[in-house]
């Protein structure tokens, strides 16, 4: 009688646990996945999704006093568009972003490369001490410079200087804006150079480079993806400057108008005049600026930089 053999390819497959995890159904991986976003999705679209909704609805009706809400379509956007204080506020931020990006990134990346070559165990102190005016509320730090800014009570009253002045108030502005978010700016900086490999520093060391030429040369470049996205969150931010002129407004009610920027104009037209549809219509509109600044922003850095 004739042994029958069986082939090693006829035998079972053993069944291991990558079989039998490929072997679940999808939708539960799916389930898990749509779990973990959930809570993001819904505060997305309960607190910034349909407010904006709401505000873009309401921002195509005008309020009557006969009629009451009556459909406008566009007549807002035009209003705001022929509005002198309106291209007054947006020309403002514009040369105020122009002066107080270069000056705040300059600062952040000349104090992270700073950090970065410092070798000491002071270098996390400097890097704490950078970071707490971050920590410090937006509203806290205007008010604690509004104090030195005074004329009166000030502890540069003595020097004859008027820092909200309609002449110095911008510059002014612009300290508390550098020194609120410089920190946080010079720790996005400072991560990007962590992650850069140190054999090239020392490599261009034996070629006889200086630690100046090391910064200007290797690691500026090599961290530029970091650089745009630093410039680029400075960009919109200024764009969209509020608190620090709402809140020295009291100082200087003369030099800090009721239209100091589109922002601080529409927040006074929606809760001082209570014309909540040409307020919604400004803040669209300076939504619209934001993004074609922002575009053109990222449009000229694409070949310096890895963002796209």
């Amino acid at each position: 009688m004739t042994e029958v053999q069986t082939s090693p390819a006829a035998a079972p497959a053993a069944v291991g646990p990558s079989a039998k995890k490929a072997g679940r159904p999808r939708w539960r991986e799916a389930t898990t996945g749509w779990l973990f976003v959930l809570p993001f999705a819904v505060l997305l679209v309960a607190f910034l999704l349909l407010p904006m909704a709401y505000a873009f609805k309401i921002s195509l009706y005008r309020s009557t006093l006969i009629e009451g809400e009556v459909f406008a379509l566009f007549d807002n956007y035009k209003q705001a568009i022929d509005d002198p204080l309106v291209r007054e506020g947006v020309v403002r931020v514009l040369i105020f972003g122009l002066v107080q990006t270069p000056v705040m990134i300059g600062i952040a990346l000349v104090a992270a490369l700073l950090i970065d070559a410092t070798t000491s165990r002071f270098s996390r102190f400097f890097r704490l001490a950078a970071f707490v005016p971050y920590a410090v509320p937006v509203v806290i730090g205007t008010l604690m410079w509004g104090f030195l800014y005074s004329d009166s009570i000030g502890p540069f009253s003595g020097l004859g200087i008027d820092f909200v002045s309609g002449d110095t108030v911008l510059a002014s502005l612009g300290n508390i804006v550098t020194w609120q978010w410089a920190g946080y700016n010079m720790i996005v900086i400072y991560a990007a150079l962590q992650g850069l490999p140190r054999e090239i520093y020392e490599s261009a060391r034996i070629d006889g480079a200086s630690e100046v030429q090391i910064a200007l040369r290797i690691k500026t470049p090599m961290i530029s993806s970091a650089l745009v996205l630093a410039t680029l969150f400075t960009i919109m931010g200024t764009l969209q400057f509020f608190t620090e002129p709402l809140i020295l407004q009291p100082l200087n009610p003369g030099a800090v108008t009721q239209h100091y920027t589109p922002n601080v104009y529409a927040y006074n037209q929606a809760f001082s005049f209570q014309q909540y549809n040409y307020s919604a219509a400004i803040s669209f509109l300076l939504g619209a600026v934001v993004f074609v600044g922002s575009y053109i922003f990222l449009f000229a850095t694409r070949k310096r930089s890895a963002l796209k």
